[in-house]
């Protein structure tokens, strides 16, 4: 599977890093080549560590990284049949970014946000195809922490819904399917 990242930090890095982790082929996308440039360095050492505890070896670390490609234009990300998005909690930057990358990507891809806080819905109303749009929130750091919330917006496909809780499971982490309400479950409670 094709997994396009918007966004290098911290979140943004670490769902890189668990999608080749599973086999996914990786295009991480950043208008920053400095923080490209940070996200590849960083994720080095982490699998460096991973390799000096026995947790990984050499050959799988090289896998890992050989899944993930780094680029500064959305338009690369075209052939991705998912992409989740981990940027500013800025409501109008994300749905420019998602109208931008809708303009490029299949009608079946996916669009998904990392967003913890923001509606979904709202995202979703920005596209020509609001069906294709769901909520994959990751929680910091995202290799280690197992949880992560599914959020269909009321326009979310069942199909898109369907979809993403089997990739989630196929990633090694616990899928739980959350209302699109102000800070789904975790940051709510």
């Amino acid at each position: 599977m094709k997994v396009g990242i918007i966004g290098s930090g911290t979140m943004g890095s670490g769902i890189a890093q668990v999608a080749a982790t599973a086999g996914c082929n990786v295009l991480v996308y950043d208008t920053n080549t400095t923080a490209l440039e940070n996200s590849k360095t960083k994720l080095d050492k982490i699998l460096n560590r991973l390799v000096e505890k026995g947790r990984i070896d050499a050959a799988e670390k090289n896998r890992i990284q050989a899944n993930i490609k780094y680029v500064n234009e959305l338009e690369a990300l075209a052939p991705a049949e998912l992409t989740i998005e981990a940027i500013i909690e800025d409501l109008a930057i994300k749905q420019k970014v998602f109208q931008e990358l809708e303009s490029y990507q299949t009608e079946n891809a996916i669009i998904a946000s990392n967003t913890s806080s923001l509606s979904i819905a709202s995202i979703a109303s920005a596209l020509k195809k609001p069906s294709r749009v769901i909520g994959i929130h990751f929680f910091n750091p995202a290799p280690l922490m197992a949880l992560v919330e599914i959020i269909p917006a009321v326009q979310t496909s069942e199909e898109v819904k369907q979809k993403v809780v089997n990739i989630i499971a196929d990633w090694k982490k616990v899928g739980v399917l959350v209302k699109d309400t102000p800070g789904f479950i975790v940051n709510r409670v």
